[in-house]
């Protein structure tokens, strides 16, 4: 059975992977002081990615969780707005990206109170 949130996941930790690679040996000469910000950038990517791929068997395995894949697909928005944002400011992108990192950092906390609301319902109404 096709999973777009498993293969979302999974495809997101391999490319944290590899922007975390790059970034210790391609880009460390280059950023300065910027690599301390790829490297937060790599590390809530790859934390989350992970959460992605544990959200996503979760899912498959218990169709009870009710809410569980909309955590996910929050968890991927937090990536895309949190570490893309420091992703661009590393490499010298405009500073108005700046005000875009909290709201990766908000969805990361949404998506994370959610599980938790699950968690305690057990899946039942969420």
């Amino acid at each position: 059975m096709r999973d777009p949130l498993l293969f979302t996941g999974a495809a997101l930790a391999a490319l944290g992977v590899a922007l975390g690679a790059f970034g210790a040996h391609g880009l460390r000469p280059r950023l300065g002081d910027a690599i301390a910000t790829w490297e937060t950038a790599v590390f809530y990517h790859l934390i989350h990615a992970l959460a992605i791929v544990v959200v996503a068997a979760l899912a498959r395995a218990d169709a009870e969780l009710v809410g569980l894949r909309g955590v996910g697909w929050l968890f991927c928005a937090g990536i895309v707005l949190f570490s893309g944002s420091l992703y661009l400011l590393a490499l010298g992108g405009p500073r108005l990206l700046g005000p875009v990192t909290p709201l990766g950092g908000v969805a990361f906390i949404a998506a994370w109170a959610w599980l938790a609301v699950i968690a305690l319902r057990g899946g039942a109404g969420s």
